[in-house]
């Protein structure tokens, strides 16, 4: 079935930096495209990036322009998001999305602060 396991979480300083990853398995990895989502408490969840299947278009939200990258490495079916200079309003729940259907990951938590 399909699985996607997020990893690379934590506790991290303002203006720190963390690496996410998410394992995909169980459908054709290359052929879809994946975003991150993530949800603070009491708030909806919202899209933080996207990246097509070849990896050749990303989008950001305007929080994170400039600050977050995401990638993929479909040889290992992974998608990544590499955080810099977090800040606080960072903090949430992060989720990897296969993007057009209801498969989501179990969530990381990512919490920045001092």
């Amino acid at each position: 079935q399909v699985q996607l396991v997020e990893s690379g979480g934590g506790l991290v300083q303002p203006g720190g930096s963390l690496r996410l990853s998410c394992a995909a398995s169980g459908f054709a990895f290359f052929t879809y495209s994946m975003a991150w989502v993530r949800q603070s408490p009491g708030k909806e969840r919202d899209l933080v990036a996207s990246i097509t299947s070849g990896g050749e278009v990303t989008n950001y939200a305007d929080s994170v322009k400039g600050r977050f990258t995401i990638s993929r490495d479909n040889a290992r079916a992974t998608v990544y998001l590499q955080m810099d200079n977090l800040k606080p309003e960072d903090t949430a729940v992060y989720y990897c999305h296969r993007m057009g259907t209801a498969a989501w990951g179990q969530g990381t938590q990512v919490t920045v602060s001092s």
